[in-house]
C-alpha cells in the first residue's frame, strides 16, 4: 500500500549531520552518502516503525561517524536477500549497506535503533 502522507521533517537531523561532518573536515562525497543513509533510516522509522518524529543521534568519534535512528516498534527490519528491481519499496537497507561501512540494529527499552557507521579514514 502506498501512502500519500508526507514523512516528518528531517531537516534538523540532516543539518546536525552536515554540521558535525563539516567541523570534522569530511569529504563531500562521504557526507552525501551519510545523508542518503540517514534519510533512508529516518523514513523507515516513520513508515515501518510508526514514529511521527524518529529520534536521531549523530556522533563522530575519531574518524568514525555513527548515526542511529530510533523508533517505538520492537520489530527489527527485514532485509530482503534479492530485492525485486521493479518493486516500489524494499531496497532501502541494501542501499544503506552499500553506502556505509557498517550498519545494524539494537533493541531499546521501547523499540529499536537502526544505525550505520562511516569511517573517514577507510
Amino acid at each position: 500500500m502506498f501512502s500519500l502522507e508526507l514523512p516528518p521533517d528531517w531537516s534538523v537531523p540532516r543539518e546536525e549531520l552536515r554540521e558535525a561532518t563539516s567541523r570534522a573536515g569530511w569529504k563531500p562525497d562521504l557526507v552525501a552518502d551519510a545523508e542518503v543513509a540517514l534519510l533512508e533510516l529516518f523514513v523507515n522509522a516513520w513508515r515501518h516503525g510508526g514514529s511521527a518524529a524518529p529520534l536521531v543521534v549523530v556522533l563522530i568519534i575519531g574518524s568514525v561517524l555513527r548515526v542511529s535512528v530510533s523508533d517505538q516498534n520492537p520489530l527489527f527490519p527485514a532485509q530482503r536477500d534479492d530485492p525485486d528491481p521493479y518493486a516500489v519499496s524494499g531496497r532501502g537497507l541494501h542501499l544503506v549497506r552499500s553506502l556505509t561501512h557498517r550498519f545494524g540494529t539494537e533493541p531499546r527499552k521501547a523499540g529499536k535503533s537502526v544505525w550505520f557507521e562511516l569511517d573517514a579514514a577507510a
